[in-house]
């Protein structure tokens, strides 16, 4: 047996650690010392400005650092917005600039937003004439759907800037009613949320509502089903994680559980403990964007392509979660802190939920007639995870740990598909008639995640990996050989790449100046589970706008200031931020600080079984160690943790 002992790790204050509510407050009270506060003024964004890597790598526990806030402002009444660098710990405004929106884009939407537009609406004469036009003249149960206005939208004199929400009609029988049962087809609002007053009404004609509701809830679908017996999940003695603070251990992985207003979960310095070593295999892990892009072709709806955490926030738009109902088991609830659109802080409780679950089988071997013991080992796992509701639909993050190493991805995506009206039975090219005259239109889930990697160390490359037959001849004289194919993803020109499933490609990030036993450099693989990249048109606003989306990898080297796969104002942006402005070339990828944006997802044919509430679909990928480990490092699994014989003869 080894005589090392791991090292104790501290999750004191932390160069790392999530925003607190102090901490919020006290960059508002720099700001408003400073004279950059008004009445006016609302905060759509308040992030920690995280160190980089080297820093966090180094930093000891008890050594003092700084916490700096960038926060992006917005004036309601006048339009301006800027963006702040805040050092809360010394109390010291570090940097303001204002931003220009027709050329960087536009914050995010505020939730104070989202009322102006309904109030808008419902005063605009225009609106009210078109909805007498369907027959409606009491709108008391009328809902206005706010929606993020796509690319920068120029006034007539083609200047830009003006910061605009479009607007969605909805109608209701009751208070209650499911409103996507029931859309207005064809009327459109364009609000100028600074000037309060609708710039443009697009009134395509009528077509009658769909009448049919959609109710889902308990009670109003039939009596329930019987015959489900109790399922429980009881750990006697606890779960088998540790928690301190934000510091997270269990089954030798160690991490940090962050969370912010834009993207919600972020994991920071994952770390496997192999024997005597800390093995660090990424620095920083997120969901950086997501985007969803429809494929309708009607004036109406063919602008209506949302990047849901660049321009609503998925941390601001995260679930409370319910015991039993969200998460199963002997769970660990984390509440998470962000701002308001005033800039006080306030508590999303129980935000991030962390528990451990049976995922069958790891590895077994029967081998009776050799005389061997039959030796078998479930799978426990560890999930991370939040939930947050964007409109209509509810999405589901799932970080997974496993003993053997690798690390895992999910995605569920439910709630309720966007819909439309169409003359009953008629149909579309562009969706899904779920019920008679309700359209759902076809659009695509495209997830961006980041990973900082760091196997094995800070200088990594990255090599795509195809699985090839040999051609015929003397090196395959039986026609049965096949092997790898190996191609460095050397230099930015070449990192967006787009999985393969014909050739099984993925994606080995390695670490050159690390060796296992076998004299090959350490690695872990990206495994994807690649769905169609982005489908709207090279060149359309779509495509400018979410360019992250047309390949399923971009490699790119690692920048403190490259955040968003999309740039960091994606909202109203015209296109041409992030990644497809990183990887333009000339960059060296090869054993150094890279980062890489996976993206994946699936694009939904809406079925009749996804109305009217959606069944959850998946999506994701897999890291997996590939010569990271000299053997199997489950192998060190007791055989009998529930009490049943899983080995022997």
């Amino acid at each position: 047996m080894s005589d090392c002992h791991p090292v104790p790790a501290s999750a004191a204050a932390h160069p790392l650690d999530p925003l607190d509510a102090n901490e919020i407050t006290a960059a508002r009270r720099v700001l408003d010392e400073a004279g950059k506060l008004a009445e006016s003024t609302r905060f759509p964004l308040v992030l920690l400005d995280e160190p980089d890597r080297l820093s966090a790598a180094i930093h000891r526990s008890g050594d003092a650092f700084a916490r700096w806030l960038r926060i992006t402002l917005l004036d309601s009444v006048t339009g301006a917005a800027a963006e702040a660098l805040v050092d809360v710990a010394a109390g010291l405004l570090l940097s303001y600039r204002d931003l220009d929106p027709a050329m960087e884009g536009q914050p995010q939407v505020t939730f104070e937003e989202y009322k102006i537009v309904d109030e808008v609406v419902r005063a605009d004469r225009g609106w009210r004439t078109a909805m007498a036009r369907r027959g409606v003249r009491d709108t008391s149960l009328v809902f206005c759907s706010p929606l993020a206005a796509g690319a920068l939208v120029l006034d007539a004199d083609g200047r830009g800037g003006r910061r605009l929400l479009r607007s969605l009609t909805r109608l209701r029988c009751e208070e209650s009613d499911n409103v996507w049962a029931h859309p207005v087809a064809g009327l459109v609002a364009d609000v100028d949320v600074v000037s309060r007053r609708v710039v443009r009404l697009i009134d395509t004609g009528v077509v009658p509502v769909p009448p049919e509701c959609g109710r889902y809830e308990a009670g109003s679908t039939g009596p329930p089903r019987t015959g489900l017996r109790p399922l429980e999940i009881i750990q006697p003695d606890g779960p088998s994680f540790t928690l301190d603070g934000p510091l997270l251990s269990w089954q030798n992985w160690r991490l940090r559980v962050g969370f912010n207003a834009r993207e919600g979960l972020v994991l920071h310095q994952v770390v496997y403990r192999d024997g005597c070593r800390d093995r660090p295999v990424l620095h920083r892990a997120s969901l950086a964007e997501m985007a969803v892009a429809y494929g309708a072709a009607e004036e109406s709806l063919n602008w209506v392509a949302f990047l849901d955490a660049g321009e609503y926030g998925l941390g601001r738009n995260a679930n409370a979660l319910r015991l039993g109902c969200d998460c199963l088991g002997e769970i660990r609830y984390l509440d998470a802190i962000v701002a308001d659109d005033l800039g006080n802080p306030y508590t999303l409780p129980n935000a991030i939920c962390i528990h451990e679950e049976d995922h069958g089988l790891l590895w077994r071997h029967s081998g009776v007639r050799q005389h061997m013991p039959v030796e078998s080992r479930r799978d426990r796992r560890l999930v991370v995870s939040f939930i947050a509701t964007v409109g209509n639909y509810d999405y589901g993050f799932y970080w997974y740990f496993h003993q053997d190493g690798s690390i895992a991805f999910e995605t569920k995506s439910t709630g309720i598909p966007q819909t439309s009206a169409v003359p009953p039975g008629a149909g579309s090219p562009h969706g899904s008639e779920v019920a008679p005259g309700l359209l759902a239109p076809y659009h695509q889930h495209l997830f961006c995640v980041r990973l900082d990697v760091t196997v094995d160390g800070l200088a990594n490359s990255v090599e795509e990996v195809d699985i090839v037959p040999v051609p015929p001849g003397p090196a395959n004289p039986k026609g049965n050989a096949f092997t790898t194919r190996t191609t460095v993803l050397a230099d930015t020109a070449n990192s967006g790449r787009v999985a393969d499933t014909a050739v099984g490609r993925r994606w080995r990030i390695i670490n050159p100046s690390s060796l296992n036993r076998m004299g090959k450099p350490v690695a872990y693989t990206l495994v994807p589970q690649p769905g169609p990249v982005l489908l709207a048109q090279p060149g359309s606003e779509v495509a400018r706008r979410m360019a992250f989306g047309s390949t399923h990898l971009w490699v790119t080297r690692y920048r403190p200031d490259r955040r968003y796969p999309a740039g960091d104002y994606p909202n109203q942006h015209p296109g041409g931020a992030g990644v497809s402005q990183w990887t333009t070339g000339g960059e060296s990828l090869e054993n150094t600080e890279l980062t890489l944006w996976h993206t994946f997802g699936p694009t939904h044919v809406p079925r009749l079984e996804d109305w009217p509430v959606m069944p959850v679909e998946t999506s994701g990928f897999m890291l997996k160690p590939t010569g990271f480990f000299d053997r199997n490092p489950a192998l060190d699994l007791p055989g009998d943790t529930s009490g049943h014989h899983c080995h022997g003869y």
